[in-house]
């Protein structure tokens, strides 16, 4: 890699659809992934740190006010024509699986797929392209001590993922993934026909897709990669929005 530039086609899937109630009352009429973060919205951090790294085909899956989304791209991407927005008409009543399945026919080779609410800089994503090859790639950080809403990680002995869910127990933790997951190689159709499976049963559109990772993950098919020393913000509520100020203020 030459300036933290990748020198193959990879893509990159944002699932930005949702409200972000937990932020109310600043996502009344605003969906999260455009809320300020050091006086720019989140997804536009997300999208200059991916044309940073050299990635510009990049699909935003929207929902929520997704004509304001539609203006952002438009007023600050417009010379990138490869940047674009797909509609989740079910943002009200699925969650992210389902806007992984609207998604789906995006993933027909390398992939990034990133969580709408995590505020990243480039050079985590160089970290993550250069990862050693596996189908599946689980970026995680560490921590002393993880609270209800992290989405934990456990790792074997040779740094693959064993499980990840909100619910492992605390003696089994080792990582929390941060909501960046690289398919590559054969990742991209394994994953993609795992969504198509897993929504033929009604139940599923209120699953996470990273029930599908945890799948995946007992067939020994996802790797985690770590970004500790990175910088990183989720944002769930509104002291994350302060946090993420500081975190990203230069």
């Amino acid at each position: 890699m030459t300036n933290n530039k990748i020198q193959r086609p990879v893509k990159a899937i944002i699932l930005s659809a949702g409200q972000g109630r937990r932020l109310l009352p600043l996502t009344e009429n605003t969906p999260k992934c455009l809320l300020l973060v050091a006086e720019k919205p989140v997804l536009a951090w997300q999208i200059d740190a991916l044309l940073a790294v050299g990635i510009d085909d990049i699909t935003i899956v929207a929902g929520f006010q997704v004509g304001l989304i539609e203006a952002l791209l438009l007023r600050r991407y417009a010379d990138y024509p490869k940047i674009k927005v797909l509609f989740n008409p079910f943002f009200e009543v699925a969650d992210n699986l389902a806007s992984c399945w609207i998604a789906r026919t995006v993933m027909d080779s390398d992939f990034l797929l990133l969580n709408g609410d995590t505020v990243i800089e480039s050079a985590l994503l160089a970290q993550v392209l250069n990862s050693e090859a596996a189908p599946i790639t689980l970026s995680v950080d560490y921590k002393d001590t993880y609270d209800a809403d992290d989405m934990k990680v456990q790792l074997d002995a040779d740094g693959r993922v064993k499980q990840v869910s909100k619910i492992i127990p605390p003696h089994q933790v080792d990582a929390e993934s941060i909501g960046l997951i690289y398919f590559r190689e054969q990742g991209p159709s394994i994953f993609r026909r795992a969504i198509e499976s897993a929504l033929r049963h009604p139940a599923e559109l209120k699953s996470w897709y990273l029930s599908i990772i945890d799948a995946l993950a007992k067939q020994h098919l996802v790797n985690a990669c770590s970004v500790q020393g990175f910088r990183w913000c989720e944002i769930d509520f509104i002291e994350d929005l302060a946090k993420a100020g500081i975190i990203f203020s230069d």
